[in-house]
């Protein structure tokens, strides 16, 4: 691997190698590789471990109300082959990634490679700079996804939390009214508001009755109080 390289995937990674050697190694694919043990499959199962414990102890760290359910649907979603071959692609690693005869032009493997990319490089980083060098890179790279994921997360509870709260306050559980519908059937829209005994909240609009009752139960938990955020979009 060339120097201009080196340089281009650090300027992608926000790394700079002590030992570029590793680089050369981890964007070595088998297909290339006279030693399949030279290649990046070594340094791709590392980063996979790498990059599971951070995803982890980040998850951990950053929400202690989840449960160990919620915590292990979010960290399958992060660490999933997808997730990361779309991260590899963002910083545009499966570029560098040296091919055998005939790999380059083989579709069905490419986000595979791309996934392998990210992965064996995080396993670079980590034995090149340690573990606080590979988590810091992790930690950037999957900022704005933790940030999704705990809004993701929130939203699919609102009506359990609304739930929980009216069962132990109320004593009974809310009712999801639909007041209104729009649009032809492909593509309709429902209004829904919550009502829980003689309280009827503010409505909202979704383009599915599930997303129309998520929406309604953050109005209610705003309006309750249990919530800090503006209502939802009701018209």
């Amino acid at each position: 691997m060339d120097a201009q390289t080196v340089r281009r995937i650090e300027e992608a990674l926000g790394y700079q190698f002590k030992n570029p050697q590793l680089l050369a190694e981890a964007f070595l694919h088998a297909s290339a590789a006279d030693d399949r043990r030279r290649s990046n499959e070594r340094l791709e199962f590392l980063g996979d471990a790498v990059l599971s414990l951070v995803v982890c102890q980040t998850l951990f760290e950053r929400f202690p109300d989840y449960l160990e359910g919620d915590l292990t649907k979010i960290k399958s979603r992060l660490v999933s082959r997808k997730t990361c071959a779309e991260l590899a692609n963002q910083l545009g690693l499966p570029a560098h990634m040296q091919l055998g005869r005939g790999m380059e032009s083989s579709r069905a493997l490419v986000g595979s490679i791309a996934a392998a990319s990210l992965e064996s490089a995080i396993a670079a980083i980590y034995l090149d700079g340690g573990m606080e060098a590979a988590k810091g890179f992790i930690c950037r790279l999957y900022e704005p996804l933790f940030v999704q994921a705990d809004a993701e997360q929130h939203q699919e509870n609102y009506k359990s939390l609304l739930q929980q709260y009216c069962q132990q306050e109320y004593g009974c559980m809310p009712i999801y009214d639909l007041l209104d519908e729009k649009g032809p059937d492909h593509n309709k829209c429902f209004e829904i508001a919550v009502v829980v005994r003689h309280l009827r909240f503010d409505s909202a609009w979704g383009i599915t009755k599930k997303e129309a009752e998520q929406k309604a139960a953050y109005n209610a938990l705003c309006q309750l109080g249990l919530m800090g955020g503006p209502a939802a979009g009701s018209d």
